[in-house]
C-alpha cells in the first residue's frame, strides 16, 4: 500500500507531518513515519496497518488519520525549525538531558 506523505489529521484533532513510510529491518513491517506539529514535533512511527484503520466513535467508523492535503518545502523546513527548538528547551546543564523529552509519556490513544 502507497500512502501520500503530508499533512494528516488525527481524529482527535491534532495534526501531523507524514514523511514516508518505512520497513522493519527484521519483519519487512510497514512503519509509517510522522511527526506531530505540536508541543515538542517528536517523530514517530506506527503500523501502516494501524495508521489507516477506522476507530468507532459514536458507532460510526472514522478514519484514524485523515489525509488533509500537501505540505510546501517551507512548511515542512519550519516543523524542523520547530522541532530543534523544542529539542533545545530544558536542558539540565549538569546532565546534558533535555527534561522534556526524559519526562515524556506516551497515550498509545493520544494519536501519537
Amino acid at each position: 500500500m502507497i500512502l501520500q506523505s503530508g499533512l494528516y489529521r488525527h481524529y482527535k484533532g491534532n495534526d501531523y507531518y507524514v514523511f514516508q513510510v518505512a520497513h522493519h529491518s527484521e519483519t519487512r513491517e510497514a512503519l509509517v513515519v510522522y511527526q506531530c506539529l505540536y508541543d515538542d514535533y517528536s517523530w514517530w512511527v506506527r503500523p501502516l496497518s494501524m495508521f489507516v484503520e477506522t476507530v468507532s466513535i459514536d458507532g460510526k467508523a472514522i478514519p484514524r488519520f485523515q489525509f488533509v492535503r500537501d505540505l510546501s518545502a517551507a512548511e515542512i523546513k519550519s516543523f524542523a525549525k520547530n522541532n530543534e527548538a523544542a529539542d533545545n528547551t530544558a536542558v539540565d546543564n549538569e546532565t546534558g538531558v533535555n527534561e522534556a523529552v526524559a519526562n515524556k509519556t506516551v497515550d498509545n490513544e493520544g494519536g501519537r
